[in-house]
Parts: structure tokens; sequence; C-alpha cells
């Protein structure tokens, strides 16, 4: 019997003690290698990559890819109770504001997150339970969120900061005529279908527009991009550092004051909508 507690404290013991060095290690990554490490692991990418290197990828490359655009109909609905609220949420840069420069100062786009590099942003994702369950069948997922433009947004040419994730957009809402909804990455321009995914890497430089009269809603997706041993397990914690980073750490502040802001909101909509229906029942 003391044999096997001895075994159990040791084994704790030895969990925890990886648990410390792990968080040393990405805080290592982080403050003393930091910019200079992800440019060499993005040199590298390409040689390991498992969904090769070309600015897009085909859908068949993903084997979860037809399950969620089969659901993309449910994910559609949540997003319009959502959508009710546009003018109510958040945009972009007052998520993310050290981005604000570079891509979006505007209030054209706005944004509802469900995770935010990993952290889940539990009342959203409450309000959204189909797209959850969804969310929950890809392998990686680290970032995802409704990401609505309004009529005539343009997102300046950028590039990602890291080619150790993949992107997917799942058309929700895709205004017509296709021509003048569009995204550049690379040379090449693709054109957002309702129910079916984009997926590209986000480290070439891209823009993209939304020229209608109408808003556009795509579900955002970054997942751990498919890489080969060893540097599969190298990108893990890179991605992890990034996470604890002070200015993901500061969007995590941001989210927080805006799960406070939307869930007033929402109460108070609900609340004037059952007064509605009581006064029409009336």
């Amino acid at each position: 019997m003391n044999s096997n507690n001895n075994e159990v404290n040791h084994n704790s013991k030895k969990q925890t003690v990886w648990q410390t060095n792990r968080k040393k290690i990405m805080e290592f990554l982080l403050l003393k290698v930091g910019a200079n490490l992800l440019w060499s692991i993005e040199k590298l990418i390409p040689k390991y990559s498992l969904i090769g290197s070309n600015p897009f990828f085909e859908r068949e490359q993903f084997d979860w890819v037809p399950e969620l655009e089969e659901n993309w109909e449910v994910i559609r609905d949540e997003m319009y109770e959502v959508l009710k609220y546009r003018d109510d949420l958040p945009c972009f840069h007052e998520i993310l504001p050290y981005q604000n420069d570079q891509i979006s100062a505007d209030n054209d786009w706005r944004t509802y997150f469900l995770y935010g590099y990993g952290n889940k942003i539990e009342k959203n994702c409450e309000r959204c339970p189909e797209t959850i369950a969804a969310l929950e069948k890809i392998p990686g997922v680290k970032t995802a969120f409704f990401s609505i433009f309004l009529p005539g947004k343009h997102l300046p040419d950028h590039r990602g900061p890291y080619k150790g994730l993949t992107r997917c957009l799942l058309g929700l809402k895709v205004p017509e005529p296709k021509e003048l909804c569009r995204i550049r990455v690379a040379d090449e321009i693709r054109h957002w279908e309702e129910g079916k995914c984009m997926l590209f890497d986000d480290s070439f430089r891209h823009e993209a527009w939304n020229e209608t009269d109408e808003t556009r809603v795509v579900l955002f997706i970054d997942f751990v991009r498919p890489l080969r041993f060893p540097l599969n397990i190298v990108n893990k914690l890179l991605i992890e550092a990034i996470a604890i980073s002070p200015l993901i750490a500061d969007a995590k502040v941001n989210q927080k004051y805006w799960d406070k802001r939307l869930e007033e909101v929402f109460t108070q909509k609900a609340k004037e909508e059952q007064e509605q229906n009581v006064l029409s029942s009336k």
C-alpha cells in the first residue's frame, strides 16, 4: 500500500515539475528568444508542413471540413441571433488594439469571439452551442469568432503574425455580387461562398473587401498547422508562449470588459422583447 502511495506521490511531483518547467520554457521562448525564433521556425515550416506551403489550401486536405460545412446552416442561424446586436458588438481593434495601425482602426469590422488564442469566451459560447459543438471537432482550434464586415469595408494589405497557424473562413452571409466580396492572398483572388470553407496561410500578404451594400459574415477559425515531428512540438510550445504574451493578455482584459457589456446588452434587449410580446398579446 505504501509503495502505491509513494508511486502516486512521485508521479504527482513529476507532473508538477513538468508544469513548472513548461511555464518556464514558454516564458523563455517568449522573453529571451522572441521574434527571431519565430522567423527561424517559419523558415522550417514549409519543409515540415503536412499540407504544403501554398497561399490557399484545398478543402479536401482536411477531413473535418465536410462535417463543418454540413452544419453551416445551424451555425448561420446562431450567427443571425448574434447579428441582431451588430452595432453593440466590439470592433476588432477594441479587442486587439495593437493591430489597429496595420489592420483596422475603423468601426466597420465587428467581432463576436468564441475562442481567443485557446481561451474560451464562456458567455459567448453559451449563446452558440451548435457552433461550439462544430468547433470542438476541429483539431487544434485556437481562435474562432464571427467576423462581420460592414458594407464598404476594406481590410488593407497585411500578413499574419505566425505561419504555425492555419486559417479557415466559413461563409455564413455572403452578399452578391461575389466579385465585390472577395479576398486576395499573395497574387490569387477568391470569393466566399455560403456554406463553404476557404482555407489559407495568413502569413502570406493578404487583403479583403466587402464592396457591397450588405453585411458579410464568416466564421473565422485559426487552428494549429499540421506539421511533422519534431517541429510540431516546437510549434505547439511557441503558440502556447504567444498565448501568455502581454499582447494577448491585454486582449483577454479587453474581452472581459466586452463580456460584461454584452451581457448587459443581451439581458436588456431580451427584457424589452419580452415586454413587447406581453403588450402584443393584450
